[in-house]
């Protein structure tokens, strides 16, 4: 495993946690395809560290992961969160990975919950944090966010070196308040923080 810049200053018991959900994820993938098996042998850095930036981008108790497919970035956030009162909701529609998002959970204790259910059609969550990763672009995101986010919440999307864009284009339609944070795993890439999100 490679890339410990963002993993460093993680306690030993995550880190060994994150490691039981590495191995599963390289026993899982070759039977439902969690990430692109490309990108496997660099699952570590490329999905685990840069789903870990987000764990260290708010202190909020009820956060809720939007089309989790693997658990990034939503159960790697749970399973660095160890605090009480801490809860993840995960939503993914694929009832196969729905089983793996189960499986890691109780294999590390992470304080997470997985809901079987489409998106748009799950109860809504009013959560503190919403997040998501390869999903959908902004403007369509925001559309998730407005059933699944508390008024005074706020979004935390790993987005690639398009991010502008996707903003001009999402402003058209909603608004709402952004900044962003430096990627520490892909340059160019950002955290886009989202608040204050209405349409318009």
């Amino acid at each position: 495993m490679s890339g410990e810049s963002v993993a460093q200053d993680v306690p030993r018991e995550t880190l060994e946690r994150l490691r039981v959900y590495f191995d599963l994820l390289a026993k899982w993938n070759p039977r439902i395809n969690l990430v692109a098996p490309s990108t496997i042998e660099q699952a570590w850095s490329r999905h685990i560290e840069d789903s870990l930036q987000l764990s260290q981008a708010s202190d909020a108790q009820t956060w809720c992961d939007l089309g989790s497919g693997g658990g990034f970035p939503g159960l790697v956030v749970a399973i660095a969160h160890t605090e009480p009162g801490f809860r993840m909701t995960l939503i993914e529609s694929d009832h196969r990975k729905c089983a793996f998002l189960r499986t890691v959970i109780r294999e590390t204790e992470a304080p997470a919950t997985v809901l079987t259910n489409r998106i748009e059609l799950a109860p809504p969550q009013s959560a503190e944090v919403v997040t998501a990763r390869a999903l959908a672009p902004l403007d369509q995101l925001l559309g998730f966010v407005e059933r699944h986010l508390r008024p005074d919440g706020e979004a935390l999307f790993l987005k690639g070196a398009s991010w502008r864009q996707e903003v001009e284009t999402a402003e058209k339609n909603w608004r709402f308040t952004y900044e962003t944070q430096p990627s520490k795993t892909n340059p160019g890439s950002v955290i886009l923080k989202i608040g204050e999100c209405t349409r318009a």
